[in-house]
């Protein structure tokens, strides 16, 4: 499990049947220091989170069993926690992220501003 950083989505019209109806994000590892990391990864997206957003993601068994399609479906990492505030030794990190995440309007996401479906 790893908490990141909401950079895009991903939009698929064909891709496996075990993967319909399900949102997809693609995330960035939140590291510590201020050197970023240009590594992303795709998570599956239950909960509606927003670009710029910093969520929780599990990986594995973990990730599937928290969408509850089984364990016999094409993906390996699943969003399961919007994060509110994280906490790091040293007061490093307070807040929603370490630094405040833009959105590409240049301001940062309002939980109020996304729309739910």
């Amino acid at each position: 499990m790893f908490v990141g950083t909401v950079v895009g989505s991903v939009w698929s019209t064909v891709k496996d049947p075990t993967l319909e109806g399900l949102r997809f994000l693609v995330v960035q590892p939140f590291t510590l220091g201020d050197g970023g990391t240009a590594e992303t990864i795709v998570a599956v997206d239950p909960l509606g989170a927003g670009i710029g957003e910093r969520v929780l993601v599990a990986v594995g068994r973990a990730a599937r069993h928290a969408i509850g399609r089984g364990h016999d479906v094409g993906f390996q990492a699943a969003v399961v926690g919007i994060v509110d505030q994280v906490e790091l030794e040293g007061d490093r990190g307070n807040g929603p992220a370490a630094r405040p995440d833009r959105t590409p309007r240049g301001r940062a996401p309002r939980r109020q501003d996304r729309k739910r479906s």
